[in-house]
């Protein structure tokens, strides 16, 4: 159930995103027709121009004839340039579009990451394997190799049969098994002794404190799902 909730919680937060940045697009081609459609037409000052011609034919003198013209030729020049201008908002608007979609989808890509940060912390570290080789003091997590010492070793394997039976040991209790002695002879500072070596042995902060959980009250467990342990 909680799967198939999370899959339905991301198909629809996949079609918010597609509806957003389809509305976005939507908006700004309105503003960009809107924005066409009201800029004058190039050719309306040509026309105009041309209705002075029309209009005063009486205009007869070369001054007059040679005003005409100068007006003609203006009247060319402005229609070039609110051509150019049509085109540069052209241009400007698909930028703008294309800038905010790409925003939109870092965001998202960015929301998206920091959930999945976030189920991390709370969950722990997704792990599909955990490989203990003693022979060789190594740890393979996820295939990435981790060298460790004989006393991280120790101690890494026997959190991880604890927590292929399920059970959370605490510091005594590790220092006892990994001594050979009884739980009750032990002290519980020398078996948290034990898991801040492992800690630093790991190294990582973030891998070492979510893969070794302390419960409170309880002891220490591994966080992770004991199907996927194995110990050669």
């Amino acid at each position: 159930m909680n799967t198939s909730s999370a899959t339905e919680a991301r198909e629809i937060g996949n079609k918010i995103v597609v509806a957003g940045i389809g509305a976005i697009v939507a908006i700004l081609a309105i503003a960009a027709i809107l924005l066409f459609v009201n800029l004058p037409d190039a050719n309306a000052f040509n026309a105009r121009v041309e209705q002075l011609f029309v209009e005063n034919d009486i205009l007869t003198g070369n001054a007059e004839i040679k005003l005409l013209e100068i007006l003609a030729q203006s009247g060319t020049a402005v229609s070039d340039t609110l051509s150019s201008y049509r085109f540069v908002i052209f241009v400007l608007l698909t930028f703008s579009t294309a800038l905010l979609i790409a925003a939109i989808a870092f965001l998202v890509m960015l929301v998206a990451m920091n959930r999945r940060m976030g189920q991390i912390e709370r969950k722990g570290i997704e792990v599909n394997s955990l490989l203990i080789s003693r022979d060789q003091k190594s740890v393979y997590l996820n295939n990435f190799e981790f060298k460790l010492t004989d006393a991280a070793i120790e101690t890494l394997s026997v959190l991880a049969e604890a927590r292929m039976d399920d059970e959370v040991m605490s510091g005594a209790e590790i220092e006892g098994v990994i001594s050979g002695r009884s739980a009750a002879d032990c002290d519980e500072a020398a078996g948290a002794t034990r898991i801040k070596r492992l800690r630093d042995t790991l190294g990582n902060q973030m891998v070492s404190e979510l893969l070794v959980k302390n419960i409170a009250r309880k002891g220490y467990m591994l966080a992770i799902d004991k199907d996927v342990i194995r110990m050669v």
